[in-house]
């Protein structure tokens, strides 16, 4: 029988996924009997995962609960906080909660899934929105992040309060949004904080990320020095504040706007139809941006991740209607995900042999991280002041190293936990109660598996060292095919000398044996594997069919 662990009059945490890892953030409050889920988010497809598209934390443990739980709060609207929503929010069966910008895309979302019945969408209309939901009252602080609506949430409890800061920074000239002043933040700590949970996906840049403000002024001088040539920027499609800073650009250099990229295209009007961007120029079709002089068209494009379907990368194989040519210009405005450094070197290997000039941050103030650096982290713990520091958003040794941060600036109690871990708050000392399992779960075409099934398991299999298929005919004839071995023009030699194999086998089977018809598969499959690692030093995946009337 599985244990309960229905909250009773105290306050837990519990992450399901972003806490050992970036990505995927699942986050659950419980207390007097009920949960309260922050965010519901995912991750794409990692390489150990073979064929698939999207990754998840495995929502299980919150599912068998879902009569307690009350409510899913978003913080802001990357992929890695609401990515999830469309296929999961509709089996847990409770409201969500989102600012508006941010509830418009999962609008979206919902309807492409044909959901948007089956889900009550709730939008807190006003900074500083507030609602409650049985034990807890959530707050929606504004912070700085590079998307539009980036929340902190205050989470109100019995006992004591919670700092949540979701993905954040501290931006002196936001070109979006306006963020909790100083003031206002150290006013929450005045009122008692009792944990501050906050990202640590930058907690090892020594300097602030920097400002918006800052890159346009970057940005605006790098395309300057490039008079008479086309340019082009890549940037993140959800960062509302760059394409605000891209057009102002354009109109101070002359430049004609044009914008390549579906999701760039979504942004735009998500975000012009919640009163941003509105003074971005009109854009130019592609027609038209071609036809124009080289000088007076910026081009913005999807694609500095290196994604093969993106706009960049079909511009890189000259296989897009908008072209550029031997001089012309790439301002990279993002940085590399980690894991997409191949796919991002291919695509500007591709540009550079074209002769197409590149322009990254390393080598101009082009792009800031939407994440704090340390010196934000430590100006948030003096506003703030909690008792207990979560780290949360960061791979282990992120976490381990605001940990150690938290503790350097006084902060009492400073809890690395992982996901699955059940972290009391309070009453009492914070401490680990329990831990559970959380797994993963991946998109494999149009289903949902685990990401350690049978089916990804074997893919990955099959992938490190081919397959071997063995038929056993009647007469005790044996066709042998080897598919991903390592043999070239020794495979005609090694099926011959395999085949042998596997009939000598079959051979000295006697008696019931050879009429038994796992005995018969089971000693052609070895004789097959022993022949086939004789000869490569693979141990592939053997399957023997028998074909007998």
């Amino acid at each position: 029988m599985k244990k309960d662990y229905t909250p009773e009059d105290e306050l837990l945490f519990l992450a399901l996924g972003g806490s050992g890892e970036i990505g995927m953030n699942v986050n659950l409050y419980g207390c007097q009997g009920k949960w309260l889920m922050v965010d519901l988010g995912m991750s794409f497809g990692a390489s150990e995962y073979p064929g698939t598209e999207l990754m998840f934390a495995d929502p299980e443990f919150v599912e068998e609960r879902s009569d307690d739980l009350l409510g899913i709060v978003l913080t802001h609207a990357h992929e890695d906080h609401i990515g999830a929503i469309p296929y999961f929010a509709a089996d847990l069966g409770v409201p969500l909660y989102a600012t508006p910008f941010t509830a418009d895309l999962i609008r979206r979302k919902l309807d492409e899934a044909g959901l948007t019945d089956e889900i009550e969408l709730n939008v807190i209309e006003e900074d500083h929105g507030e609602f409650s939901l049985g034990p807890f009252t959530v707050t929606y602080i504004p912070l700085a992040h590079s998307i539009a609506e980036g929340n902190a949430l205050l989470i109100d409890t019995p006992h004591g309060r919670i700092f949540h800061t979701g993905d954040w920074k501290l931006d002196e000239e936001p070109q979006i949004g306006t963020p909790a002043t100083d003031e206002e933040l150290a006013e929450i700590g005045d009122e008692g904080v009792l944990a501050l949970v906050c990202d640590s996906t930058n907690v090892f840049n020594p300097v602030p990320s920097g400002s918006e403000g800052a890159v346009f002024r970057g940005l605006l001088e790098e395309v300057q020095k490039h008079h008479g040539r086309r340019v082009l920027v890549t940037t993140f499609a959800s960062n509302v504040a760059r394409l605000q800073t891209l057009g102002e650009v354009a109109k101070r250099t002359g430049r004609q706007l044009c914008v390549a990229g579906r999701s760039l295209d979504r942004i735009i009007e998500v975000a012009q139809s919640n009163g941003y961007l509105d003074d971005l120029p009109r854009t130019v079709d592609f027609d038209t941006a071609m036809s124009l002089p080289r000088g007076e068209i910026m081009i913005v494009a999807t694609g500095g991740q290196g994604e093969p379907r993106a706009a960049l990368s079909r511009i890189a194989e000259d296989n897009h209607p908008l072209s550029l040519d031997k001089g012309d210009v790439i301002l990279f405005s993002s940085r590399q995900i980690p894991g997409n450094e191949i796919a991002i070197g291919r695509v500007q290997n591709r540009l550079a042999e074209r002769g197409i000039v590149m322009v990254t941050d390393r080598q101009s103030e082009i792009h800031v991280s939407g994440h704090p650096g340390k010196p934000e982290l430590e100006a948030l713990y003096g506003w703030v002041r909690p008792d207990i520091l979560i780290p949360v958003h960061g791979e282990m040794r992120h976490m381990m190293e605001q940990a150690r941060l938290g503790q350097a600036n006084g902060i009492a109690h400073n809890i690395v936990q992982k996901n699955g871990d059940i972290i009391r708050l309070a009453p009492g000392h914070p401490e680990k109660l329990a831990e559970i399992y959380t797994g993963r779960l991946v998109l494999d075409g149009d289903i949902i598996v685990p990401a350690n099934g049978e089916a990804v398991t074997m893919r990955r299999r099959l992938a490190h060292n081919g397959i071997l298929i063995v038929v056993v005919g009647d007469s005790g004839a044996v066709q042998i095919e080897g598919i991903g071995l390592p043999l070239d023009e020794d495979y005609p030699a090694f099926v011959a000398e395999a085949e042998s194999d596997v009939r000598d086998a079959l051979g000295k089977l006697k008696g019931g044996r050879a009429r038994d018809v796992e005995a018969v598969k089971e000693a052609a499959r070895l004789a097959a594997r022993r022949a086939v690692q004789r000869w490569s030093g693979k141990k592939p995946q053997t399957r023997v069919i028998l074909a007998r009337g």
